[in-house]
């Protein structure tokens, strides 16, 4: 199982002393925060990507590419691509990029983004978020996976005579995760492609997220991927720790009540008691992240946002240190305990190549699957 961190990359001022990061220290901390996840142990370092203010990963692969080179080990991800205002066609070409650059580390997660006034900015119509994505994720694959592409959809000018440069390194795309929040087409698109679903976890109560996993998983079932418990399956999660747990709360309340995100709303107690995020000791933090598993099954990837609200990178990179120490290697543990061998692990660059290579040896006998006309009715 992969452990990791998501950032936003939200630029807010501190609540306990009014200072504001500028967006170059904000944009530096961020690349100190993912070499410190490669540091401690972590697996994955994923950024979101934003286009308005006050956030800065606006190019998320450029900003990857800079950590590419300050990296060894970790898989470099995104926590959205935008698949609906971004065109498929600069998406193959940087994510391609990027593979080459980290050497295979490299995988996305696709979204459709949740700031409305982004649409039109791209020239997008947010009314046609759900088709967009569909169209747009359609040609994606092809782009990936096809030496020439002729293509025709109805969101997007026709491509004829396109090959993608540079290929994906060993022939191999990028893996995909689908994440969303509340959106059930986007687990279907998922599963419908045998892709991953990244479910985001952190503003919603645990029946939501349940439900959610539960219909990609049975989705991914019927399309004939395999069993429902094989599905790829990541989740995040927000946390804020101290040694003690009292400590945590008193430290991270003035961030909490003044956050954009969720400030001003919930008490920190409601909020901790309703959605995942957990403001206590490690140990706690281990208690409830082992519990994720009792409502979504065995899955292959857990990302923590830890850098928002105006934390400050000295205490960001303290919680990076008790999850490398104390959290993350007892969860590795208990949940490798009682985990079925069928449920496969997290994929990765050679996961895939190895996959590829045993599909070329042994043809899928299998019905070919709906097209995407008829997925799009269901």
């Amino acid at each position: 199982m992969q452990f990791g961190i998501f950032t936003v990359g939200d630029v807010t001022p501190d609540p306990t002393t009014g200072h504001t990061p500028t967006e170059a220290e904000r944009i530096q901390a961020t690349v100190t925060i993912a070499e410190k996840v490669e540091e401690v142990g972590l697996d994955v370092f994923a950024t979101g990507e934003h286009h308005n203010p006050p956030f800065v990963p606006s190019s998320p692969t450029t900003l990857l590419g800079f950590i590419a080179a300050r990296t060894e080990r970790i898989v470099l991800s995104t926590s959205t691509t935008l698949i609906t205002t971004n065109d498929p066609v600069k998406i193959a070409e940087d994510f391609s990029v990027l593979q080459h650059l980290s050497q295979g580390r490299t995988d996305v997660i696709l979204g459709r983004g949740n700031t409305g006034p982004v649409y039109p900015w791209f020239g997008q119509d947010i009314r046609k978020a759900i088709p967009l994505t569909v169209e747009h994720y359609g040609l994606l694959r092809r782009l990936w996976r096809e030496e020439v592409v002729d293509w025709e959809g109805e969101l997007r000018s026709p491509l004829h005579g396109f090959t993608l440069a540079p290929r994906p390194l060993d022939g191999v795309p990028p893996f995909v995760w689908h994440g969303s929040i509340r959106t059930p087409e986007v687990a279907e698109l998922a599963a419908y492609y045998g892709d991953g679903f990244f479910a985001n976890h952190i503003f919603w109560p645990a029946s939501h997220t349940q439900r959610m996993v539960e219909l990609y998983r049975q989705r991914f079932e019927l399309h004939g991927h395999g069993h429902a418990s094989q599905a790829i399956v990541g989740l995040g999660g927000q946390v804020f720790m101290r040694r003690n747990s009292q400590d945590a709360v008193n430290d991270f309340r003035p961030y909490f009540d003044n956050a954009p995100v969720y400030g001003h709303g919930p008490s920190l107690e409601d909020f901790t008691s309703l959605t995942p995020l957990t403001v206590g000791s490690p140990a706690q933090v281990i208690e409830k992240t082992l519990g994720f598993r009792d409502y979504v099954g065995d899955y292959q990837r857990q990302l923590f946002l830890i850098d928002h609200a105006g934390l400050p990178l000295k205490t960001v990179l303290e919680q990076l240190d008790l999850l490398g120490e104390e959290v993350v290697p007892t969860l590795r543990k208990e949940f490798a305990t009682g985990r079925p061998d069928d449920v496969p692990a997290a994929p990765t660059h050679q996961s895939q190549i190895d996959a590829a290579r045993e599909a070329d040896r042994e043809p899928d006998p299998s019905p070919s699957p709906n097209t995407g006309e008829e997925q799009e009715r269901q």
